[in-house]
């Protein structure tokens, strides 16, 4: 019973993601900014599509921060340093098929806080 709920949830997220990824994209002046959260971790990273390259990244397991929303406003912080020294100030948000509430909301707002533009 409980793998036939985690599969139908994993089916669902990654619909959502096909549907969102397939409107997207980034280049080197508007990267794609991409969040992964897991159970413990949260991590974020902007995207050049058209290279094919990561620009910054913000890992909180290396910083040794949970994936709660307290801890995801560090990160967003660390994320917002990285692109101010890569000269980047607005991004397209990719939420990954992640619903748009709890950290994923958080760490949003914390970057808009920080000054990044979506």
């Amino acid at each position: 019973m409980l793998k036939s709920i985690q599969k139908r949830k994993n089916k669902l997220r990654a619909q959502r993601k096909a549907r969102v990824r397939g409107k997207i994209f980034g280049t080197a002046e508007l990267p794609r900014l991409t969040v992964f959260k897991s159970n413990k971790h949260f991590y974020a990273q902007a995207i050049d599509d058209n290279a094919g390259a990561t620009l910054a990244a913000a890992d909180g397991k290396k910083m040794g921060l949970k994936a709660n929303q307290e801890d995801v406003k560090q990160v967003a912080a660390e994320m917002a340093k990285a692109l101010a020294a890569k000269n980047i100030d607005a991004v397209v948000f990719d939420r990954n098929g992640y619903l748009y509430h709890g950290v994923v909301a958080s760490f949003a707002d914390a970057l808009r806080e920080a000054g990044i533009k979506f």
